[in-house]
């Protein structure tokens, strides 16, 4: 029995070759994916063996976290002793293996259900809504929702960004990653540019690491902005070494991490009279443009919490959810950079979603937003 799906290791890595960063998964096909049956016999020199360090010996295809997970999910099968046999009595006499650890014995037989494990499972195409902009033989420009994982990862093995790109061009499982070459947070909506091929995806990298591509967001942040308009935020990002799970402004000389800057620019401040405060009682936010200089994870989320103006409905970060909003209100608008094979100059806008336009109707924020 033959497999429409690839067995992957554990490592979600890439689509032709894995690489590197939420589950309502679905299914292409009513049946589910097809489970290739496979039978082994232990040979005389790994008699009492750990059955996970035998079956990974002899399937070396296959990693020994793979290995694992098939037995914890119980789709190995003791067959006892002798030569291979696919008969009823073998079936009968078949006992479930679920340790990890258990010892193997010279001579006996296994058999194994070899299904598709959810990282192989998570790059397959699935339909969905994606609006793009722009797009060539080379790029494809898109504009994101809020509430779309970009890449498939642990708890979001499906119905991610990546799985509409497979849709619309299944030849973009020849591209790592099916040619994202940079993300946004899921709650985070806004411009992404994809390459559909991999000549075009290492240009585009090498312009990211270059920091020629420019990104543009909007954000709505908590309190007034105060002082000068225009801020720039030079402050190292790495794990929060409190919250493994976050990102923080860390010393580099006490915690690892990277050199980050972001520049902030008032647009407008606004207040807002809740209905459960008392009648003088208001908050206050502000809008900003929010220029990335560099690419770091959460960064303009991270800069705008150290610096006391949390982006609003951000609660990762110290935001409040607002009735306009349940997401963190921050969109990337814009995103420039020159075409990966032509060299002309590409230069995008997407407009604020409807989620953004309330918060900023309902916090009587001015509209005056960069062209």
């Amino acid at each position: 029995m033959k497999i429409n799906a690839p067995l992957l290791s554990s490592k979600p890595e890439a689509l032709s070759q894995p690489d590197e960063k939420d589950l309502d998964v679905s299914e292409t096909e009513d049946l589910g994916p097809e489970i290739e049956i496979r039978e082994i016999l232990v040979p005389e020199e790994m008699h009492l063996q750990r059955l996970d360090v035998v079956l990974t010996a002899l399937l070396p295809e296959f990693s020994r976290n793979y290995v694992q997970q098939l037995i914890s999910e119980s789709c190995v099968e003791r067959l006892g002793s002798g030569g291979f046999s696919t008969n009823e009595l073998s079936h009968s006499l078949a006992q479930t293996v679920t340790k990890v650890a258990s010892k193997a014995h010279a001579f006996e037989r296994f058999r194994l259900s070899l299904k598709p494990s959810p990282q192989a499972l998570a790059y397959k195409p699935q339909q969905m809504d994606i609006e793009v902009l722009f797009e060539d033989a080379h790029i494809r420009v898109v504009n994101k929702p809020a509430n779309l994982v970009v890449h498939p990862a642990p708890g979001n093995w499906g119905g991610t960004l990546l799985n509409g790109l497979l849709y619309l061009d299944p030849q973009l499982t020849q591209v790592p990653r099916a040619g994202i070459v940079h993300r946004l947070d899921k709650d985070t909506s806004g411009l992404m540019v994809v390459a559909k091929t991999r000549a075009c995806m290492d240009a585009l990298v090498i312009q990211i690491a270059n920091r020629d591509v420019h990104r543009e967001y909007l954000a709505i942040a908590h309190r007034s902005w105060t002082g000068p308009e225009v801020k720039v935020v030079e402050s190292s990002i790495g794990r929060d070494p409190r919250n493994r799970l976050k990102m923080a402004v860390v010393d580099l000389l006490r915690s690892p991490g990277k050199a980050a800057k972001t520049t902030f620019t008032l647009i407008s401040n606004g207040a807002e009279t809740f209905e459960d405060c008392t009648p003088q009682s208001e908050d206050e936010v502000c809008l900003l443009h929010c220029q990335l200089h560099t690419g770091r994870t959460h960064q303009i989320r991270v800069h705008l919490a150290s610096i006391g103006h949390p982006i609003l409905a951000d609660v990762v970060y110290g935001g409040r959810v607002h009735s306009s909003i349940k997401r963190q209100a921050l969109h990337a608008y814009k995103l420039g950079f020159d075409h990966p094979i032509t060299g002309e100059p590409m230069r995008f806008k997407a407009e604020l979603p409807g989620d953004m336009k309330a918060a900023i109707q309902s916090w009587s924020l001015g509209y005056n937003i960069p062209s």
